[in-house]
Formats: structure tokens, C-alpha cells, sequence
């Protein structure tokens, strides 16, 4: 007993990579399944001389359906659709009449037929070798005497604005009328960092629609001919306020010469061909958004590095500073802590009116367990209540009796100050509020007495040594008369930068041979021996208390 077969007729796409006359091949197939045992096979129909191996291309088995071990069933196969066998993709496009009566029994709705794809190459080599084109009545030669040397000039721009890194640059297109060819040049601009070059596309004729099969006609490498091209550009086409397609390029003609008017005017009948202004404007200009400070350095510095690459030191108040150079105003203060050990703690603040920073020294006390010297470096300080944006330093105004200072977390309150202080406020009273006056005032009347400079108050850095005070009380009494008493303090002060009560021995001597003081006397000696600190430097605030009257 014979079992009947069902027959589809296919096609199957194959790639040509190697092959510059055709980039693919259609192959049609019949696909036979045979109901007995369910299996099927493909086999193309053979073309005599196609140079392929055609024939069975699959044999008679089951074929499988997916990766889950299903197989192919006659009630998978219809007309329209996809089947992937061993990785090809089939088309069913159409089957017999048996197999349309036996899938319509059993109840399959099939899909209207479709026509069987033909093979592009195939269908190339049944064309005639030789094309006979029927001569034009046109006369070129007319046209070439009759428009030689007349060129119509436009003005257009290409936009590339859309695509990262473009720009907007200006061209000039030339149409010649004597042969109907094109040359678009570009507009060079002084010091627009592009090479010279002369012509973007030389003269030729420009295609405007190809036929279609040309589409895929390597153009980047042969030249088009008249059996590629249904129309060329015209002068027609060159519109002022319309754009232009020119080789994948669209350009915008914005503008044409007079010559160019006149002939569209002529010619066409266009007489209104005004000038499109494509000028854009600036946009406004960006705002700079400095980042928030991170807490390094001053606000100005940081600042720096977000105005260019290579960060410049912040603009200093010259003349400020050449007004105040060596101008400092020292302040006693306390530190307010709820630490019983640092109630007793003394400060030295020193402002230097030159760059308005701050200073702070911590005289040491012998025994105290606290090691003192240099509290803080020279730097500005922030006010606690200002804004990290738009920071507010501390100014003089704001150094009082009585005043409270928090530098960087730490609260100070003032005490005292020195006589400089006080000149400074009575010469610039307008600086300072009147309670900062009135708290000087008080002060005043409080001591009973012209204030002592702020640097006695200072010297006693060590008062359970018997054996210093002693010997200042000494040397009071033996030199009274001294002729270099006025300028000793304010000599160490000038080399003392940092306001910090010390002075290296080398610089300790060469001030005191600079002043004529006795040195080699045993007494001064003994006290050089009482104020050193270390190996190399000399509290000179105990020093120059012995000469004090």
C-alpha cells in the first residue's frame, strides 16, 4: 500500500560574500512529507550549467522541530510561512492540489498563495546583452555656444549641528549651464583651523533619482552612467529658501548672485527670490555653577580650579598690604570648654591686618601636661552662621573684650589685648560697634591705668619658677637706663612672623649685637639659659620683660 505525499513548493535565501555581480541567491526547493512515518525531504530542482551542487539537499528523515526534541507534523506546514531546517529558513509559498484537499479535510485553514521569489542574477541573464538607446534630438553643441561661461552661483550652508562635533559651515554652489555639471566649493574663513581645500565636489553632473536597481551600485568607485539615472539635476532645481540633496549631503541655499536672478527671472518667471537669513543667534551665555566646597583650603582657592585647567592664585588687595605690612593685632583669649583642665588655658590671637588671617599661639606652662606652641597656622576664618557659598571672615571689628570667637568648632573669649589694639580702635572707631567700645572703655577704667602692651600679659608663661623672676627682678634694678629698651620688643615681633613667642637662637643674637645688648654680662646669660626652649629658640617675651620698666 502506497502512502500519499504532501508536496510544498520554497525558496531559501543564500548569501554571496565573494561575488561583485550579485550579494545573494535565491534557490527554490520542493518540500516533500511523507505521511507513512512522518518524515520529510528538500530537494532542488536542478539547473543545467549553474555551477551548484543542487539536487537532495536533505534526505528523507525527520526533522526536528526545536531544541526540546519536537518534530515537524504535517499540521505545522501551511502556505506563507517560515520553517528553519538544520539553520536555513524556508518560505512556503504554494502546494499542490492534493495536498491543498488533504489539509482542507482535516480542517487547516490555509494561506493565500504567494508568488515564488526569483533569483536576482538569474533573472539579470535573460535580459539582452546589448541595449540599442535611441539618439536625442538635443542639441549640446547649441547649448554649449549659447551658455558658455555663464554660471549660476547660490550660497548654502550645511547644518551638522544634529550629530556630535558638527557644525554649521557655508558653501557655494556653481551650476554651469553649458553642460548642466555642478561644483560645490567651501567657505574659508581666516584662522577656521580646517586645510585649504579648494573644491568639496569637483564639476560633474549630479543624479537626482537612479533607477532602481542601481541602489546598490558601488557609486564610491565607478561612475554613473545614463542607464543608472532617471533624472538629473536642472537648473529648476536650484530654489533659493529650499534645501538640496547632493550626495547623501543636504545643503540649504539661502542666497543666489544677480546673474542668477535674472536668469530665474527669464527663464522661469521667478522674480521673488529674497535672501533667507540663516545668521544664528549666540545662545545666552552658561551660567557657572561653582561645586560645593569641600571643606579643603580656603572657598577662593578651591574656587580657582573651576575657572581654568591650569588653577592662578586668587587676586590679593596689593595695596591693602602695603598699607599693613607688619601690622598685627594680638588678643588674650580663653577657651570656654566644660573640661576643667582647659579653664586655666591662655591663647594668643594674632590678626594680621595685611591678609585679615588668624594666628593662634598657646604659650607653654611648665607641668601643665598640655604641650603648647603654634595653636593654628595663619588662615582666614569662617563665622559659624555663614554660608559655604558666600563664606564671612572674622574682621577686626569683630575682636572685642568680652567677644566670643569659634574657630572651627572651638569657642575663645577675648580678655584682653595689647596697646597696639588699642590705638588701632581709637584711630578706626568707625569700624567697630559701640559695644566693642564700650567694652575697651570699661576695660580701661577697670585696670586704672594706661594698658599694658598685650605681650606682659603673655610673658608670664611660667610664674612657679621662683629663680626667673627673681632674676628679671635683678636686671630691672641694676639696668635702668638702657637706650635700646624702645625697640627691642618690636624688633623680635618683626622677625617673629608668626606671632608665635619664639625666635631661633641665631636670629635671637644677631637682634640683640644689632642693639648693643650686653650679652656677656653673667646675668643676661643666666636669663638667655632661663627663656630657652629646646635646643635652638628663645621665648623672647620672658627676655624682654627683664628690660621693662
Amino acid at each position: 500500500m502506497s502512502w500519499p505525499v504532501l508536496k510544498f513548493d520554497a525558496y531559501f535565501q543564500e548569501d554571496v560574500p565573494m561575488s561583485t555581480e550579485e550579494h545573494y541567491r535565491i534557490r527554490q526547493v520542493n518540500i516533500y512529507y511523507y505521511l507513512e512515518d512522518d518524515s520529510m525531504s528538500v530537494i532542488e530542482p536542478v539547473v543545467e550549467n549553474s555551477g551548484i551542487p543542487q539536487g537532495k539537499l536533505i534526505k528523507r528523515q525527520r526533522l526536528a522541530k526545536n531544541d526540546q526534541g519536537d518534530h515537524y507534523h504535517w499540521k505545522d506546514l501551511n502556505r506563507g510561512i517560515n520553517i528553519t531546517i538544520y539553520g536555513k529558513t524556508f518560505r512556503i509559498v504554494e502546494c499542490d492540489r492534493f495536498t491543498q484537499e488533504f489539509l482542507e479535510s482535516q480542517g487547516i485553514e490555509l494561506n493565500p498563495p504567494e508568488k515564488m521569489a526569483l533569483d536576482p542574477y538569474t533573472e539579470l541573464r535573460k535580459q539582452p546583452l546589448r541595449k540599442y538607446v535611441t539618439p536625442s534630438d538635443f542639441d549640446q553643441l547649441k547649448q554649449f555656444l549659447t551658455f558658455d561661461k555663464q554660471v549660476l552661483r547660490f550660497y548654502a550652508i550645511w547644518d551638522d549641528t544634529d550629530s556630535m562635533f558638527g557644525e554649521c559651515r557655508n558653501y557655494i554652489i556653481h551650476y554651469y549651464l553649458m553642460d548642466d555639471t555642478v561644483d560645490i566649493r567651501e567657505v574659508h574663513e581666516r584662522n577656521d583651523g580646517r586645510d585649504p581645500f579648494p573644491l568639496l565636489m569637483n564639476r560633474q553632473r549630479m543624479p537626482k533619482v537612479l533607477v532602481e536597481n542601481a541602489k546598490d551600485f558601488p557609486q564610491c568607485v565607478l561612475e554613473i552612467s545614463d542607464q543608472e539615472v532617471l533624472e538629473w539635476y536642472t537648473a529648476k532645481d536650484f530654489i533659493v529658501g529650499k534645501p538640496l540633496t547632493i550626495l547623501g549631503r543636504t545643503f540649504f541655499i539661502y542666497d543666489c548672485d544677480p546673474f542668477t536672478r535674472q536668469y530665474y527671472k527669464e527663464k522661469f518667471g521667478i522674480s521673488d527670490l529674497p535672501r533667507v537669513d540663516v545668521s544664528k543667534k549666540e545662545p545666552p551665555p552658561i551660567k557657572q555653577e561653582l561645586p560645593p566646597y569641600n571643606g579643603y583650603g580656603l572657598v577662593e582657592d578651591s574656587a580657582q580650579n573651576c575657572f581654568a585647567l591650569v588653577p592662578k592664585a586668587p587676586k590679593k588687595d596689593v595695596m591693602k598690604m602695603l598699607m599693613n605690612d607688619n601690622k598685627v593685632l594680638r588678643y588674650l583669649a580663653a577657651l570656654e570648654s566644660p573640661i576643667p583642665e582647659d579653664k586655666d588655658r591662655r591663647f594668643v590671637f594674632s590678626y594680621f591686618l595685611a591678609t585679615d588671617m588668624i594666628s593662634i599661639f598657646e604659650p607653654p606652662v611648665r607641668n601643665s601636661g598640655i604641650i603648647g606652641g603654634k595653636y593654628l597656622g595663619k588662615t582666614k576664618v569662617v563665622k559659624p552662621h555663614s554660608s559655604v557659598e558666600n563664606p564671612i571672615y572674622y574682621g577686626p571689628s569683630d575682636f572685642f573684650i568680652g567677644a566670643v570667637i569659634e574657630v572651627f568648632g572651638h569657642r575663645f573669649i577675648i580678655l584682653d589685648t595689647d596697646d597696639y589694639v588699642l590705638k588701632y580702635m581709637e584711630s578706626n572707631a568707625s569700624q567697630y560697634s559701640p559695644e566693642a567700645l564700650l567694652s575697651i572703655q570699661k576695660h580701661i577704667q577697670k585696670r586704672g591705668a594706661p594698658t599694658a602692651e598685650l605681650e606682659n600679659k603673655h610673658i608670664d608663661v611660667d610664674p612657679g619658677v621662683q629663680e626667673l623672676e627673681a632674676l628679671i627682678d635683678t636686671i630691672q634694678k641694676q639696668l635702668k637706663d638702657h637706650p635700646w629698651k624702645e625697640n627691642m620688643l618690636e624688633a623680635f615681633q618683626t622677625c617673629d612672623k608668626e606671632a608665635s613667642g619664639y625666635v631661633d637662637k641665631e636670629m635671637f643674637f644677631k637682634i640683640c649685637d644689632s642693639l648693643n645688648v650686653p650679652i656677656d654680662d653673667s646675668l643676661i646669660k643666666e636669663l638667655i639659659r632661663l627663656c630657652s626652649h629646646g635646643e635652638d629658640r628663645i621665648n623672647y617675651y620672658n627676655f624682654v620683660r627683664a628690660f621693662s620698666d
